[in-house]
Formats: structure tokens, C-alpha cells, sequence
């Protein structure tokens, strides 16, 4: 099994699960299928799990093509540094580029967006991290709690693990590590909602 499940934290992994989406950041692999770099380019997007003229089978390591990445869910690839894909997911990228737009109070198209959020997912290779007062960060929002990434939700914190979100705790006052990138979380304070899984239940792999 390939080591292309990808955690909030930015960490790959192998679990029998994809879950919820797919992500592209271009071709990862050797020629042999096995993942070498963690990306190639600017261009992040997180797509839906329908793959077009392939019956419903994502190819997983096809020399050349690009790598398929999974998210347990979109919150997920937001805090890995993903955007919306503007292909496959043109209504969802709409919607994130009309709160960027509240956000930022600018317009950008696709290719200016990745190039802002090239700078803020990455520093000397690994995850940027900033911090925050939690009680500005919005729902969809991953920080880094007690040593482990924990969503925010609306009214608690969701902590993740492998295999999904375990029970809920309670919301401390205080600042945090933030794990994602800093233009998304204005994007959600904006009004942006990443998807979660199974319809923003706690879910369970």
C-alpha cells in the first residue's frame, strides 16, 4: 500500500481507507510507484473522488501522471495547504474564491492563489505553522493541541487521529499552534466551510 494518505499535519501515511477526497500537487512517484518528493509545483487542489472516462478507478501510480492523494476530508486537505480544484470542483471554487475576495479584497485567479499559498504551507520544506488566539480561528481551522492536530469545530475541539476524529473536548482560552496555512484560515473566517466527513458528523473510519 502506498504512503499517499495525507494528515492535517502534512505527513504521509498508508491506511486502508482513502476517504472523502482526492489531492494533486503533480507527480510524486518513481517509475516504479513509489512516492519520492511531497510535491511538485504550486498547484495543491483537492478533487472529488469521480474520476471522469475511468469508470469510477483512480489511477494510483501511472508513470508520468500525476500522484492521487486522500484526505480524510476537506478540512483536512486545508490544513495540508489544498485549495478547492477549479475543474471538478467549480462550485466549490467559486465559493472559496468569492470569500478570498472578502477576505483579501481582491480578485485573484487560480494561479495567484496557489502562489500565496506556496509561501504560506511551507518553511525550509516542512509545514509553516503561526499562532493564533483559538477564539478567532474558525470552524474548518487545524491546530496543533496538546501534541496532536485537533479541528475546530463550532462549539468544541475534534481531535484527529489515523483513523478519523475522536470525541469532542472543550474549547481552551488560550493561543495556539495553527497548522493551517494562514491565507485559508482568513478564507474561512471569511465564510468559507470546508466539507467534512459525512456531512459534518463526527465520523469513524
Amino acid at each position: 500500500m502506498r504512503a499517499n494518505r495525507i494528515g492535517p499535519d502534512g505527513t504521509f501515511s498508508t491506511l486502508p481507507r482513502r476517504g472523502q477526497f482526492m489531492g494533486n500537487r503533480g507527480c510524486l512517484h518513481d517509475d516504479g510507484g513509489t512516492i519520492r518528493r511531497d510535491h511538485a509545483g504550486k498547484r495543491w487542489i483537492t478533487c472529488t473522488l469521480r474520476v471522469k472516462h475511468s469508470h469510477g478507478k483512480v489511477p494510483l501510480a501511472a508513470p508520468g501522471r500525476y500522484t492521487p492523494l486522500f484526505f480524510l476530508d476537506e478540512a483536512v486537505a486545508v490544513a495540508a495547504g489544498h485549495r478547492p480544484c477549479a475543474t471538478c470542483r467549480r462550485a466549490a471554487f467559486n465559493d472559496f474564491c468569492a470569500a478570498w475576495l472578502h477576505a483579501f479584497g481582491k480578485a485573484e485567479k487560480a494561479a495567484a492563489i496557489d502562489t500565496v499559498l506556496d509561501v504560506a504551507r511551507l518553511a525550509d520544506g516542512r509545514q509553516r505553522h503561526h499562532s493564533a488566539d483559538l477564539a478567532n480561528l474558525s470552524f474548518g481551522t487545524f491546530i496543533l493541541w496538546q501534541g496532536q492536530p485537533h479541528l475546530v469545530h463550532d462549539d468544541a475541539l475534534w481531535p484527529w487521529h489515523a483513523e478519523g476524529y475522536a470525541a469532542p473536548v472543550p474549547k481552551p482560552a488560550t493561543d495556539v499552534t495553527v497548522l493551517t496555512p494562514e491565507p485559508l484560515v482568513q478564507v474561512m473566517r471569511a465564510g468559507w466551510r470546508p466539507l467534512l466527513s459525512a456531512a459534518d458528523d463526527r465520523p469513524s473510519w
